[in-house]
C-alpha cells in the first residue's frame, strides 16, 4: 500500500518509526510536509497539490500534526477525506482533542472522572474561582500548552491569586484544576490504538517537579494498568472518535482521573519505556481500514 505520513519533520523519531514499521510491511512510505501542501477544492475533484505534484493513489494517511499547526493540519487531513483516503485519526477529532475545553466537557458528559476543573471568561473573581476547586495547592493550564509548557502549580493561595490576575491581564484562556496530591507528581499515559491499549507506562516528574512530561525531564516506566484504568483511556479515546491516542491520567484515591487525550501522541516515550513496537499496531491498523 502507499501510506502517507502527515509530518513537518521527517526527522522526528516517531516519523523514522513509523516509515521503518511500515516499509518492514512492504509499503510504500511516503512523508508529507502538511504545512506545504496546497489544497485545491473544486465540485466532484478535491485535490492535494505537493512540491508542484498532485498526490494521487494514496490508500492510508497517518497525521502526525503538531499543536501549532492544527487548523492547517486539519484542513490538509479533511482533504484526504474528501479523496475517500482513510485516514488513521480523523479531522474532526483533532480538531475536538487539541480543544482543551471541549474536550473536558466530551468527558465529563461521558461520566470519566476528572480532576475539578474551573474555566471562566477572565473573572474578575479569582477567590471564586479557587474556592470552586477546593482552594490551594492549585494546577493552572494555559489552553494552548503542550508538552508540560504553560502549566503552573500555586502552592498556595496568594500565588493562585496572583498568577490568575496575571494571565487575565495577559488575557490569556486558562483552566484551573484541582491538585491531586496522591498522584505524587505521577501520571499514566495509556496509548490506544484502534480500541486496544497496545501499551502504557507510568512517569515520573523529576524531584520536586509535579509535570512528569519526559520534555521536561521525567523518567518512565512499564506499568500494568488496572481494568478501570484501561476502560477509561479506552472510553476517552472513543468519545473523542480518536483511533489513535495517548490518554493521560492521574491514579487517585477516586479512581482514574483523566488529564487530557492526545491526538498525536509521541511514540518515543513509549516504545523504549514498554519495548514494544507501537509504530507496527498503527501500521497494522492502517492496513486493516486502508482500502
Amino acid at each position: 500500500m502507499k501510506i502517507v505520513i502527515l509530518s513537518a519533520n521527517q526527522n522526528l523519531y516517531s516519523t523514522k518509526r513509523l516509515i521503518e514499521a511500515g516499509e518492514k510491511k512492504g509499503h510504500e512510505m511516503v512523508v508529507v510536509n502538511h504545512t506545504k501542501c496546497d489544497l485545491v477544492i473544486e465540485k466532484k475533484r478535491p485535490c492535494i497539490v505537493y512540491k508542484g505534484e498532485e498526490i494521487t493513489d494514496v490508500d492510508g494517511v497517518i497525521p502526525r500534526i503538531g499543536a501549532s499547526v492544527t487548523f492547517y493540519g486539519t484542513a490538509v487531513v479533511r482533504q484526504f477525506e474528501m479523496m475517500k483516503v482513510f485516514t488513521a485519526t480523523e479531522s474532526q477529532a483533532l480538531v475536538r482533542s487539541r480543544d482543551k475545553l471541549r474536550s473536558l466537557q466530551i468527558l465529563s458528559r461521558a461520566g470519566l472522572g476528572l480532576p475539578k476543573t474551573v474555566f471562566s471568561n477572565y473573572s474578575k473573581d479569582v477567590s471564586g474561582v479557587i474556592d470552586k476547586v477546593g482552594g490551594a495547592p492549585l494546577v493552572i493550564k494555559l489552553l494552548e500548552g503542550t508538552q508540560g509548557l504553560g502549566v503552573v502549580l500555586a502552592d498556595n493561595r496568594n500565588s493562585a491569586e496572583s498568577i490568575l490576575e496575571a494571565f487575565n491581564g495577559l488575557q490569556a484562556r486558562v483552566i484551573v484544576q484541582e491538585f491531586i496530591k496522591e498522584a505524587k507528581g505521577a501520571d499514566i499515559r495509556a496509548f490506544v490504538v484502534d480500541g486496544v491499549v497496545v501499551g502504557a507506562m507510568k512517569r515520573q516528574g523529576k524531584e520536586g517537579e509535579f509535570r512528569s512530561n519526559l520534555h521536561r525531564g521525567g523518567t518512565a516506566n512499564i506499568i500494568e494498568l488496572t481494568d478501570e484504568e484501561e476502560n477509561a483511556a479506552l472510553k476517552a479515546a472513543k468519545c473523542l472518535g480518536l483511533g489513535i491516542a495517548g490518554v493521560d491520567m492521574l491514579q487517585s484515591s477516586r479512581g482514574p482521573l483523566i488529564l487530557e487525550v492526545n491526538s498525536s501522541p509521541g511514540l518515543e516515550g513509549i516504545e523504549i519505556a514498554t519495548g514494544k513496537n507501537i509504530a507496527g499496531h498503527i501500521i497494522k491498523y492502517v492496513e486493516r481500514n486502508a482500502e
